[in-house]
């Protein structure tokens, strides 16, 4: 259908064009309210964000009220009779996105996903918005068709073509001029130069280009690294470290010096690391937090700025991975009164992730809740959130003892690192208190002998812990582009099934496209290793049983190895045997 079977959805007349506009989203609105689709305060609920941020109605509705898009597809195929596109799912060529600029499509929420001749086809979130049609078939000079899209859809479409084309390249032209080279590599600088040198505009335009698009690419983490000859700037996505440019050698101080500005930093102290915090909005009413820390190295200051989405954050125990044995036997951990529970993992496995989701689980009125934390992370609405500050001598101890004195329920301690720190955790959890921390060691059974090197005595440990779990986060195939792979009983083998349990199975593999930066992988789940303390496990560490002893115990009473849930993740077609094999050993 063309253009005039969709102006024929709106006849009334408005003599400009944001109230033709207002018109058109009130009769969407309306319609979606006669057919019970969504309630007066989902509407209005929309239509103020509508305003703030604009896009398509459809599509607040689905983020702000919960509205299926399913109903909502339904009523607008039966309204209007224009055929149902997934543009997230179409391979779109270059030639048809270059029609229509980004910011029409982050404004109106539209996508193009066919060009014959002079006739454009547009996915729209909101089919019967005449004004975004109309003023694409002004700037194109083309007929303009509308096609039905979920509002999901449409996002993801809009992330994949427009979002992540970021060109270095551009930004770098503009940082050859000789007057950039402002920062010497010798140890004096002069400091009124380089605070000049952060404040221009090519400096401050690739920098905020790197936060962008890290931002876009789901990076959690962003490495500055100066070499001798050369500086590297490298994201790490998905837990893998992929380099993403190399900006002159000469920059390295004037790129640097800006991130230590932005982060309120002293930028005429380059010998000692420090550490800060950088606030971005990122839209539509999104905050994220950047941690800052810089530590001198042999070339200039090396920067890693740790990306903390406060809005992207799922605090759902259900949703992180678990298999439902494991989720049961930690959720029956958490919600006893007492006790201590210990999540434990190398840094960046989502163990501060797991703890949160643990936290929202038990956030009750009924329950007082206090955390020491280095640093905060993600602020948690009815918990009592406490930074530690070594340097004030503010440590995680004497924030258990202050903690003591204030009538807590449950207890979260960022990481138990010392002798004078486990001693009142384990005193606390003997006493009434539920605490939960996290330690630094291979798997579960390991934890019990970190603990006893801390000088933590046996019969202490075998009394307060109530369960140890340890955690890896591995990537996940990315939906789509993965296709399958036949996995012999060989490859099983090796991975640890019994020969007689092995036999060939289907698993997959990503082939590699634009929605997943052509690695074939697109985000994480967790491999959990739940050991709960049974009586068996308890005997044995009064005894002064060594760490595999303990493994096999725990086994024999149910535990799944991070192997093992590793290759249920294989068998589900959630990742693949390289990535098991890379983030765990063997049993």
């Amino acid at each position: 259908m063309g253009l005039g079977g969709v102006e024929a959805f709106s006849k009334e007349p408005s003599d400009t064009g944001a109230g033709k506009a207002q018109a058109i989203q009130s009769r969407i609105g309306e319609l979606l309210l006669k057919q019970g689709v969504i309630s007066a305060p989902d509407l209005r609920v929309a239509s103020n964000r509508l305003r703030e941020a604009g896009g398509a109605l459809t599509t607040w509705l689905v983020k702000l009220c919960g509205v299926a898009e399913s109903d909502l597809l339904t009523v607008l195929q039966e309204e209007y009779h224009l055929p149902v596109v997934d543009p997230a799912a179409l391979d779109i060529p270059p030639e048809v996105i270059d029609v229509l600029p980004a910011v029409l499509a982050n404004k109106y929420h539209i996508v193009p996903v066919s060009l014959s001749r002079a006739s454009l086809t547009l996915a729209m979130a909101d089919p019967s918005n005449l004004v975004a049609i109309n003023e694409v078939k002004f700037l194109t000079g083309l007929d303009v068709r509308a096609a039905i899209a979920g509002p999901t859809s449409v996002e993801r479409a809009i992330e994949r073509y427009y979002d992540h084309n970021i060109n270095y390249g551009d930004v770098l032209s503009q940082l050859g001029s000789e007057e950039m080279e402002v920062v010497q590599t010798r140890e004096e600088v002069d400091l009124k130069q380089l605070e000049k040198a952060t404040e221009e505009a090519p400096v401050v335009k690739l920098v905020n280009a790197l936060l962008t698009d890290a931002i876009k690419k789901r990076a959690s983490d962003i490495h500055i690294e100066p070499y001798e000859k050369l500086l590297r700037v490298r994201f790490r996505i998905d837990g893998v470290l992929y380099e993403i440019m190399q900006p002159p050698a000469t920059l390295k101080n004037a790129i640097i010096s800006r991130i230590k500005v932005m982060a309120s930093l002293d930028i005429a102290e380059r010998r000692m690391p420090q550490d800060g915090r950088i606030k971005v909005k990122i839209g539509q009413g999104r905050e994220m937090d950047l941690r800052v820390s810089t530590l001198p190295t042999l070339f200039g200051e090396k920067v890693v700025l740790r990306l903390l989405d406060k809005g992207g954050v799922q605090l759902d125990l259900k949703a992180l991975g678990f298999e439902p044995a494991a989720l049961a036997q930690f959720e029956e951990a958490i919600l006893r009164p007492y006790g201590m529970i210990l999540v434990t993992g190398p840094t960046g496995s989502g163990k501060t992730t797991t703890l949160y989701s643990a936290l929202s689980e038990l956030n009750k009125i009924t329950t007082n809740i206090s955390t020491a934390e280095d640093p905060v992370e993600y602020n948690l609405v009815g918990i009592n959130q406490l930074q530690v500050h070594e340097d004030i001598g503010l440590s995680f101890a004497s924030a258990l003892r202050a903690f003591l004195r204030q009538d807590p329920d449950v207890i979260m301690v960022g990481e138990i690192r010392d002798f004078e720190t486990a001693e009142i955790a384990v005193k606390s959890a003997l006493t009434g208190h539920l605490v939960l921390s996290t330690v630094h060691t291979n798997d579960a059974p390991s934890t019990v002998n970190r603990m006893l090197n801390m000088g933590i005595e046996p019969f202490l440990i075998a009394s307060s812990i109530n369960l140890i779990m340890a955690q890896r986060l591995a990537r996940v195939v990315c939906p789509g582009c993965r296709e399958p792979r036949e996995l012999p009983a060989s490859v099983l083998i090796d991975l640890g099934v019994p020969e007689e349990q092995a036999r060939p199975v289907t698993a997959y593999q990503g082939r590699g496209c634009v929605n997943c930066g052509n690695t074939g992988f697109r985000g994480r789940t967790a491999l959990y290793e739940v050991m709960s303390m049974t009586e068996a496990l308890r005997e044995l560490i009064l005894s002064g049983a060594s760490s595999s002893e303990l493994k096999r115990q725990a086994m024999q009473d149910g535990m799944k190895t991070l192997r093992q849930s590793g290759v249920e993740k294989i068998l589900e077609g959630c990742t693949t045997v390289e990535e098991v094999m890379r983030v765990t050993m063997a049993d």
